[in-house]
């Protein structure tokens, strides 16, 4: 599968499944930190898809994802809501849990909220072993990811989740992905780390460090994360990221010859 290959598109949850594609989400955790914004990327194992690439935090979304149970748990964002943010007539939201699901599978960071209200922080040793038993149990398929939430009445901070972009793999390669980016501010106080089975390594990094590590060839990246971090280097901290991308601003067409820059993502005419 060439990095070429990769082409945005429209289409909907039902619509994508009856072609045969994956749909998948990605998230792109962002912390600010040193002298500007990083991201935490992690290097696949050569035994998966895309293996021996360096990506962000994704996978497929579940059928469990799209289930009315699992919206009871997501705070501050509706089916439709999340809906016309894609451009779809429905299911949207099953994108949202599945970047929250993949995010604490893969990179161990759990975006969703206390009992306070406010995020969940792991400021303890206990807390963190509690994150770590969990995301053990639901990597071995011991619990499925409703259960947990339905279990510790967990609210996934989806609201603080916010699409960013949409790939789509060419035809031709057996397995084709239809794919939604996201960008989200990384939980304070939660250490983030690569599930040791699919993933090998993990890092946080600049966006031009990962460029240039890339031009290097230490860092083996197709284009949809090559063009993300192309984007998201001409920013130097979260929330002028986040600013932008609240508002609706986020990268609509994404081709090989694409001009990538801060003013490319400016929100839409007339968003507040």
């Amino acid at each position: 599968m060439s990095a070429e290959g990769f082409f945005p598109g429209q289409t909907g949850f039902v619509q994508a499944a009856d072609a045969h594609m994956r749909l998948a989400a990605t998230i792109i955790l962002l912390r600010d930190e040193g002298d500007g914004l990083e991201v935490f990327m992690m290097k696949r194992a050569s035994r998966t898809d895309f293996g021996g690439l360096h990506v962000f935090p994704g996978g497929k979304v579940d059928i469990e994802d799209a289930v009315g149970a699992m919206a009871q748990h997501c705070s501050g964002l509706t089916d439709a809501e999340a809906s016309a943010r894609l451009g779809i007539e429905s299911g949207g939201l099953a994108f949202w849990v599945a970047a929250v699901r993949e995010c604490f599978e893969e990179a161990g960071m759990l975006l969703v909220y206390g009992p306070d209200g406010a995020m969940l922080r792991a400021r303890k040793p206990r807390w963190a072993e509690g994150l770590l038993a969990l995301r053990t149990d639901l990597n071995a398929g011991r619990r499925s990811f409703l259960d947990v939430c339905q279990q510790m009445s967990m609210q996934l901070a989806v609201d603080r989740v916010h699409y960013f972009s949409h790939w789509i793999t060419p035809e031709g390669p057996p397995r084709r992905y239809d794919t939604r980016f996201f960008v989200a501010a990384a939980p304070l106080e939660q250490e983030g780390l690569h599930d040791e089975r699919e993933l090998v390594d993990s890092c946080w990094i600049h966006p031009a460090e990962a460029l240039a590590a890339h031009e290097r060839g230490e860092f083996n990246m197709i284009y949809p994360t090559l063009t993300t971090l192309k984007a998201l280097a001409h920013f130097s901290r979260v929330d002028e990221v986040l600013d932008v991308v609240a508002k609706g601003g986020h990268l609509e067409l994404v081709t090989p010859d694409a001009t990538l820059s801060r003013e490319g993502m400016q929100a839409p005419p007339g968003a507040e």
